[in-house]
């Protein structure tokens, strides 16, 4: 009986060897392809979690423990309002703002300040600063924060600047987000928007 030739045999490892790392990689697609997908899963868990607070805060904005009008700042990449949000009965001054993380990506704040004293004040230096997500992808065509006024019906277009703080009615944010930056980019786009319901007029 014959045996293996010695080509016979480099023939049939080379076979297997190419057999085996046709398998390694397809298992490596697919244990990725896996976690990339759990990765978006939390994130949209965490952004629609995150973007319902941002909304219900929004909504409950008032005149500051000093007098101030409720919406401190307004601009496409922060936003600055007095809202008792731990209720304690004191209107804690909260701000959402845009920090830049890389040339692209971009990461959303939370700061907040309490009041203190008598007469109430706010003093910057005190502001405690959260970080609520990363790898935001705005830019000057999608803008994070865009307002709108009394008039407001769904198809209106946002105020232009300078803004009159006192017409704002509706905050409306658009939260472009790059699930995993390592990768090409996967952008899913969360929007949600809130009626500032303690200034409602007409809306």
């Amino acid at each position: 009986m014959r045996g293996f030739t010695l080509i016979e045999v480099m023939t049939t490892i080379a076979i297997l060897v190419v057999i085996m790392m046709a398998v390694g990689l397809f298992q490596y697609d697919v244990i990725n392809y896996n976690r990339s997908g759990g990765v978006a899963l939390t994130n949209t868990q965490e952004v629609q979690a995150m973007l319902k607070t941002m909304t219900r805060e929004l909504r409950s904005m008032e005149s500051g423990a000093d007098g101030a009008y409720p919406i401190s700042a307004a601009a496409t990449s922060t936003v600055t309002f007095y809202a008792d949000v731990n209720h304690d009965n004191l209107k804690e001054k909260i701000r959402y703002y845009l920090g830049t993380t890389t040339s692209t990506l971009n990461t959303v704040y939370r700061g907040v300040i309490n009041p203190s004293g008598s007469p109430a004040t706010y003093n910057s230096s005190t502001e405690t600063r959260k970080i609520l997500v990363t790898g935001v992808r705005v830019s000057s065509t999608t803008p994070l924060f865009q307002y709108f006024d009394g008039m407001y019906s769904g198809t209106t277009t946002p105020m232009t600047y300078p803004l009159n703080l006192t017409s704002i009615r509706l905050v409306k944010i658009t939260m472009p987000i790059d699930t995993d930056p390592n990768r090409s980019p996967i952008i899913r786009t969360y929007t949600t928007q809130a009626e500032l319901r303690n200034l409602k007029d007409n809306l």
